[in-house]
């Protein structure tokens, strides 16, 4: 590129940052093409741009030779807002992993965040920080510093005085009597349900307070903790106020967290591959394994600015370089067949001429309705599909092409094969509706 048409890329980027809010959020870096090469948080978006654009910077020194290579293909640049820092690093990590712009080197992998975890279904529940939660827990977060988290989980355990063993404790054993406590319990930050020290039911009213005292502001523990550090303050015991102070800020600190429905993280959720794979094999009746599953799905609003999604897997685990969007082109209005047609017909129009390889599996979210759309769509393609199903909704019951039961398939909620199959579906909508949320609020990214 001449410097001329350089000078007046970077003036008019320089210009359009001027607009940025001042706020927490995310930019994305963008080439001729649209296509985002980086993405990144802030917490003041214009003051962060801007300072990749000032004239007379050294960027190779500042930043490093791959930002300024990076920065000589970038056109425009545009921002999310987000409500918080939180937010940002949130749904920063998702984005990296979902779309993975070619200049992001960190967030790339299946590193997670903590939750807490509360194992409710224990007769006494424990108290966890943990990156591989149980799914059957009472989880909060994902935390985006799990320093704080388990720095927190201490003061918290100074005044419920939780279990954060690995024990399994029965209420039926009466060996608990004659078992001697760990060290917590003497220096008071658990009631020693392990030696029958408490109750049942006095240690899961404890549990329950912890519960509440998580969806609350915490008001009224930290009065008392203010309290306590403006009392040290005043006695001139300045070490203690800092301890109160410091836990003070880690109980403030519980609602930077994400919440778990929202801020799914499916790398958390994985499931042993190797079984499922063989139980879905058999119930495909295949003569092949299966290792490569793509999955389908539509998301819209009110029929307006539909998109599909597919995700991959191999060998039960997802394939994120695999993972791709389409902006739906050729379907007005609300058709979920229509658009699931379209989008099963560009992915695989490739492979049907012989240029791709074709999965083991494809899996497309809904019923009857959904399996007959697919269907069609290699019917247009003039090619045999590969092994084809639909898995439905609330039933979870699953539709196999080709099956004489034309009832479907439901198989018991414990089955390996169901798991996998739910949980490629589910990634699947996941991967939709996140798409489908970002393009609503921002035209981002380039389609398929």
């Amino acid at each position: 590129m001449k410097n001329k048409d350089l000078s007046d890329v970077v003036g008019g980027i320089r210009k359009a940052i001027k607009d940025f809010p001042t706020g927490p959020g995310l930019y994305f870096m963008k080439d001729s093409r649209g296509t985002v090469l980086y993405i990144g948080k802030a917490k003041n978006l214009r003051s962060r741009v801007a300072s990749y654009f000032q004239a007379g910077s050294d960027i190779i020194s500042s930043r490093g030779p791959r930002i300024a290579e990076m920065l000589a293909k970038v056109k425009t640049v545009d921002f999310l807002e987000t409500k918080n820092e939180v937010d940002a690093c949130l749904q920063e990590a998702r984005l990296i992993k979902d779309i993975r712009p070619p200049y992001n080197a960190d967030l790339t992998d299946d590193k997670t965040f903590p939750y807490l975890e509360i194992t409710i279904r224990d007769e006494f529940p424990a108290v966890y920080s943990t990156r591989k939660p149980k799914t059957n827990s009472r989880l909060f977060g994902p935390f985006a510093n799990a320093g704080d988290l388990r720095s927190a989980i201490v003061v918290l355990q100074k005044i419920f005085k939780f279990r954060t063993c690995r024990l399994e404790i029965s209420e039926s054993d009466d060996k608990r009597r004659f078992f001697r406590p760990c060290i917590l319990y003497s220096i008071k930050q658990c009631a020693a349900p392990c030696a029958d020290y408490i109750s049942k039911t006095d240690y899961r009213k404890s549990i329950k307070d912890l519960i509440i005292f998580l969806n609350s502001k915490r008001s009224k523990v930290l009065r008392q903790l203010k309290k306590q550090m403006d009392d040290a303050a005043s006695a001139l015991n300045y070490e203690k106020a800092a301890m109160y102070r410091d836990r003070i800020r880690l109980i403030e600190n519980l609602d930077k967290r994400g919440d778990v429905g929202e801020d799914v993280q499916p790398e958390v959720f994985a499931i042993e591959p190797n079984q499922a794979l063989e139980k879905l094999q058999q119930v495909l009746e295949s003569p092949n394994p299966i290792r490569v599953i793509e999955g389908f799905d539509i998301a819209h609003i009110s029929g307006s600015e539909t998109v599909g999604s597919l995700v991959r897997f191999i060998d039960g685990r997802p394939f994120k370089a695999g993972y791709r969007r389409y902006k739906i082109k050729t379907v007005s209005g609300i058709d979920d067949y229509a658009c699931l047609k379209e989008v099963l017909i560009r992915r695989f129009r490739h492979a049907a001429a012989g240029e791709e390889l074709w999965p083991d599996l494809v899996l497309v979210d809904g019923g009857i309705g959904q399996l007959h759309a697919a269907q069609d769509a290699f019917k247009e393609l003039k090619v045999s599909p590969p092994k084809l199903v639909a898995l439905a909704k609330k039933e979870e019951i699953i539709y196999i092409a080709g099956s004489l039961d034309k009832s479907g398939l439901k198989l018991p909620a414990t089955n390996p094969a169901r798991k996998l199959l739910q949980y490629v579906r589910d990634e699947a909508h996941r991967f939709a509706q996140h798409y489908h949320h970002i393009l609503r609020s921002k035209k981002m990214f380039n389609e398929s």
